[in-house]
């Protein structure tokens, strides 16, 4: 067999597996300059589709946030949403885990002890609370997050499953808080906030419950990301893809690290990897 042909066959085997691609949204498929989806990722998700990939979303932001996907939601294919908090494909829900109401207390009581700002994930309904103005300087001015206008009471929130806990604390204080919520665990993609789960929740067991779901062979699943809460998905994806924007400790675990996602990123590692 001639060293040609055999490249080629390689290459039709490559091209005609069928992988389950996983994006984190802010900064990987949205700009953090623009807020907007790169024209370049938005050609780039469509051809993977064509060719019979499927395409997901690996945020940790809630549902009622996601409002900055419209030029691809007709491309996807499911949600892993709260950093692997609530899962689902359809209407249907893959998984749903919620923080011990005990833990929830906790935060409550030490966000109004302590002043900072904090927004409470309900299964339903978002809260929050901004004593000292950064979720909005943060998430509306920096990020552009729409919808957090309808946040709803506190207490309506806490009567129901709390999916996620975005306390803006600084880093050094992070792990004493943590050392009083045994039953949850921290990611951090922002210097001025962490998100807090439930133990067992994170998008890299998103990720295993979903191609669990869908029939899907985890070692034929790729994860892109960018920040500290993409660490699990990174290192548990069949192939994990760090942006050229991503924080260095997650680069550290990639299996490959693309361009930036103003730099064309999503396009150019779904051709490295022959997906496009």
């Amino acid at each position: 067999m001639s060293v040609l042909f055999r490249n080629f066959a390689f290459r039709y085997i490559i091209m005609n597996k069928r992988y389950a691609l996983f994006f984190d949204i802010d900064g990987t498929l949205v700009s953090f300059k623009t807020h907007e989806i790169p024209p370049s990722t938005i050609l780039a998700l469509t051809q993977a589709k064509a060719n019979g990939h499927r395409v997901y979303i690996a945020t940790g932001r809630p549902p009622i946030i996601i409002t900055n996907l419209g030029a691809i939601e007709h491309l996807i294919d499911g949600y892993i949403t709260t950093n692997g908090a609530l899962c689902f494909v359809g209407k249907e829900i893959v998984t749903c885990q919620p923080i011990a109401k005990s833990d929830v207390l906790t935060i409550v009581a030490d966000s109004k002890a302590k002043g900072y700002s904090l927004i409470v994930v309900g299964r339903r309904d978002v809260a929050v609370l901004d004593p000292t103005g950064d979720v909005d300087r943060i998430f509306r001015q920096m990020l552009a997050v729409k919808n957090l206008d309808k946040a709803a009471p506190l207490e309506v929130v806490l009567e129901q499953d709390i999916l996620q806990l975005t306390p803006f604390i600084p880093a050094d204080y992070e792990p004493q808080l943590m050392a009083r919520m045994p039953q949850c665990i921290a990611g951090r993609w922002h210097p001025e906030f962490t998100d807090i789960t439930a133990d067992g929740a994170d998008k890299g067991k998103g990720i295993l419950a979903i191609a669990r779901h869908d029939g899907l062979d985890p070692g034929q699943t790729i994860a892109f990301g960018d920040g500290g809460n993409d660490t699990s998905m990174i290192r548990g994806a069949g192939i994990g893809i760090a942006m050229g924007n991503a924080i260095d400790a997650l680069k550290q675990q990639a299996d490959y690290i693309t361009t930036s996602v103003d730099d064309d990123g999503i396009l150019l590692a779904l051709r490295h990897f022959n997906i496009i």
